[in-house]
């Protein structure tokens, strides 16, 4: 792109930045203080995701903001906007396949003008040019038919022009992080440096193992290292000096190259130096070339799990996007056509089978049945749906075959809208800034000050120019990080190590700070607080019926249904039977989606005609219902329970009341992250009578209960609790959490659930106990306490060291040793978390 291109863009626009050669937060501060620089553009990088989410306006174009960055030392590119939707005509015969013209204008096609229905979704979110990601703001409720669940209708986005070019790109946002050349560059780095520093630190170290000139061979294997392997150090420190910066590179790359170069020095000085085994000159020299190679190898670790963290932050994107159905049924002039869902346009009419996905957002034209919706509502209870109901892409048809006119495709479905979200929360977090990081913003330039004063004071003083040198280097060599270079990946390889043992996966360094400063949790309840599954809760018998009796004859004409709730009757039935869980044969069965079942039931000799369903189903069947039996079921319902009738010959016998189950531990788990100074908070997509029953069993307070919450409802919860002061952690199974978890300060992700939970969050608890939930929380907040007591350690020392070596009493062994000392200590405080839970 020509910088003189003129561009037909928005007021404002929001491009996405592919950014390569950031290694720390100064980095990223630098590259957001330049961006912000040009008049009108806010930048928001992420150090992680090796990206920058920024708005422009009209007066800027793209190549000066690429430009910009390439100008402070880094590559930038462009996000590229995917590719238009298009399909061939499904008639052989384009000219004469009329049928399908306003699907190809519905989904603006060049050339095409959008429906009007498109035009109205625009119209709610304010038009077309809408930052990607920001259709959910403007979301209508519907009550769906048949059920009372609320689906949100998001606003369209704009599919052509400049404001498509706005999207993101997720397939080649997943390709960028999955393969990225990060982690494919430094492992053979790693690999070469750890096979030869292991040689150059035991025969530099260990007496016995060493033969005559040593020196000349240990200092041959580490050139290598403190040259190719550390490369990375040595450029990212050269890019700082060009801007006249510093940072934890500049101190690693002057240390190694100084021990070296010392080292090296002193060789050649007094070739003889290591004639002898066992023999360094006693001088006042001494050879650091075991320092300069442990000092690669280790921050070469350090920054390699680094990157395969990196490369892995994209996968919640490709997950979420993989669960859309990868096919779909549609109807042409009568005939069944099976494409791929891809190429599905507006209009478009699709056959959903039950046990099928549904392939596209659009609305039931024909058919009833139950959808799981729990894909974006987190509703346990599938959802009843007929002619009119809005349905969402990639939920699943449970029973009743469905027609479907798709309304939404592509990138303005809500699967995609979700993806989005995901993307922006990613983004838009605050940059990492580690600790390390941190300190070196200071203690750098420090050294290196000290550094240059200690020379031009020994040369002042003493005149002796070896002397200067030798005390500034030596100032150098000691301050080299090596055990600042253990502290982190040591503590955090033995701390995410025991978390594996005991089924918690933590993601990075970052996520140890984030879980010292949390001071509120959001809990999704369904799959998180309770187990997500539906089941019998108790029977109450009507006109003379027992309740045992109720439940056996609604078991046997519901075990020849498929639904979800049926099954959860006909297994509470076969567990409350004494003769091995046999249920009477049902004869009849009929069934109707969204309604009930129907049956005939052999019972001590007599058949009984058995009607299990909801109120209008009974009705249909010819039953009729009173007044007190009608309050007997509002009872149930308002108490949270699903409440399903059943019928014995004409007359109503009683009420099934199942609910979600609570987990064993929940109650508990609740308790101590209370006693941990943590505010529990209960957020549900399901509604308020389910959710306050929860709270009230697990010791969560009702103004701390939020529920019929969507997707893009958690994510607004986050931002105003952390708008108010609060640093959220938010705990969630489903991909109805994935944004809100990416979002949160801290997500933690049940590892019972989904894929994309786990990719979008920072902790990862493997089992369904939060009771593992709170222990993560504090194996986490024990690591981050061990690393940063191995970071004191490490600049406890240097703080001793440095002046040691300014004043020139640096003897060699005892700083070999000194530092030596340190190391082991960072190593054996971090090997104290192996005992963590025991």
């Amino acid at each position: 792109m020509s910088s003189q291109e003129t561009f037909n863009q928005p007021a404002h626009r929001v491009i996405e930045l592919d950014i390569e050669g950031m290694t720390c937060a100064s980095c990223v501060n630098r590259v957001e203080r330049k961006l912000g620089k040009l008049e009108g553009v806010e930048a928001s990088v992420n150090l992680p995701l090796e990206s920058a989410h920024v708005t422009v306006p009209a007066t800027v174009t793209d190549q000066q903001i690429v430009d910009t960055v390439n100008a402070t030392g880094y590559k930038a590119t462009v996000r590229q906007a995917p590719a238009p939707h298009t399909r061939k005509p499904h008639s052989p015969e384009p000219q004469t396949n009329h049928e399908h013209t306003n699907g190809l204008q519905a989904h603006e096609a060049p050339g095409h003008a959008p429906t009007k229905e498109l035009q109205e979704h625009r119209a709610d979110v304010g038009g077309s040019g809408r930052v990607p990601g920001e259709a959910f703001g403007g979301v209508r409720q519907h009550a769906s038919k048949g059920g009372t669940t609320e689906h949100a209708e998001h606003g369209a986005e704009g599919a052509s022009g400049a404001a498509e070019a706005n999207h993101t790109d997720h397939a080649t946002h997943e390709d960028h992080m999955s393969h990225g050349p990060a982690a494919s560059t430094l492992r053979p780095r790693l690999i070469v440096a750890a096979l030869l520093t292991i040689p150059v630190f035991a025969i530099s170290m260990i007496p016995a193992l060493q033969f005559a000139n040593w020196g000349w061979v240990v200092g041959a294997m580490a050139l290598p290292v403190v040259s190719w392997a550390a490369w990375p150090f040595h450029r990212a420190a050269a890019i700082n000096a060009r801007h006249f910066a510093s940072t934890m590179d500049t101190l690693v790359s002057l240390g190694v190259i100084a021990a070296y170069l010392y080292s090296a020095w002193q060789l050649f000085v007094d070739p003889r130096m290591t004639e002898h085994p066992g023999m360094e000159n006693m001088s006042g020299g001494g050879l650091y070339f075991e320092v300069a190679a442990v000092v690669t190898t280790f921050l070469l670790l350090g920054r390699y799990l680094e990157a395969n963290a990196k490369a892995k932050a994209g996968n919640a994107l490709k997950a979420l996007l993989n669960l859309g159905a990868k096919d779909a049924t549609i109807l042409v002039e009568g005939v069944e056509q099976k494409i791929p869902a891809d190429q599905l346009l507006v209009d478009d009419v699709i056959v959903v089978r039950p046990g099928e996905k549904i392939a596209t957002d659009g609305v039931v034209t024909d058919g009833a049945s139950a959808v799981d919706a729990s894909l974006v509502t987190g509703e346990s209870v599938p959802v009843e749906v007929g002619p009119g109901s809005l349905v969402t892409g990639a939920t699943i048809n449970t029973s009743g075959r469905l027609l479907v006119r798709a309304t939404r495709v592509g990138s303005d479905t809500t699967l995609a809208q979700m993806g989005r979200l995901v993307s922006q929360a990613q983004t838009g977090k605050a940059p990492i800034a580690r600790l390390a990081d941190r300190i070196s913003s200071v203690f750098v330039p420090i050294v290196l000050v000290i550094a240059v004063l200690t020379f031009v004071l020994w040369l002042f003083i003493s005149g002796d120019l070896n002397a200067a040198f030798t005390a500034a280097v030596a100032v150098l060599v000691i301050a080299c990080p090596c055990a600042l270079g253990l502290a982190t990946p040591v503590g955090l390889l033995t701390g995410t190590g025991r978390g594996a043992q005991l089924g918690i996966l933590i993601k990075g360094p970052q996520v140890l700070e984030d879980t010292r400063h949390v001071d509120t949790i959001l809990l999704d309840k369904t799959g998180t607080v309770t187990s997500g599954k539906l089941a019998v809760d108790h029977t109450v018998g009507l006109n003379g019926y027992a309740p045992a009796a109720v439940l056996t004859l609604a078991g046997a004409v519901e075990s020849a249904s498929e639904h979800p709730i049926a099954h959860a009757i006909a297994a509470a039935a076969k567990d409350a039977m004494s003769d091995a869980g046999t249920l009477p044969g049902v004869a009849g069965f009929s069934s109707a989606p969204g309604g009930g079942v129907r049956g005939t039931v052999a019972v001590d000799g007599a058949s009984r005609t058995v009607v299990v369903g909801r109120s209008g189903w009974l009705e249909e069947n010819g039953v009729a219902l009173d007044s007190s039996q009608r309050e007997a079921l509002a009872s149930e319902e308002n108490g949270g329970a699903t409440a399903i009738w059943v019928a014995v010959d004409g007359q109503a016998a009683g009420i099934v009341s199942l609910r979600d189950t609570i987990k064993p531990g929940s109650a508990a788990a609740i308790q101590k992250l209370k006693d941990m100074g943590i505010r529990p908070i209960l957020l549900t997509g399901d509604n308020a009578a389910v959710a306050a029953q929860v709270a009230a069993a697990v010791g969560i307070s009702p103004v701390d209960v939020f529920a019929g919450v969507l997707p893009e409802g958690k994510v607004e919860a986050v931002r105003k609790l952390q708008a108010s002061g609060a640093t959220v952690a938010m705990a969630g199974d489903g991909v109805n959490d994935a944004a809100a978890l990416a979002q949160s300060d801290l997500g933690i992700a049940m590892g019972s659930g989904t894929d994309v939970a786990i990719e979008a969050s920072d902790l990862t608890v493997m089992g369904s106990d939060l009771g593992q939930l709170v222990q993560a929380i504090e194996l986490s907040r024990k690591t981050l306490s061990t690393i940063k007591t191995n970071l004191f350690w490490a600049f406890f020392y240097n703080a001793i060291g440095i002046p040691v070596a300014a004043l020139g009493f640096l003897n060699p062994m005892i700083a070999g040793a000194a530092m030596a000392a340190s190391s082991v200590l960072v190593v054996a405080n971090s090997l104290r978390l192996r005992s963590f839970g025991k």
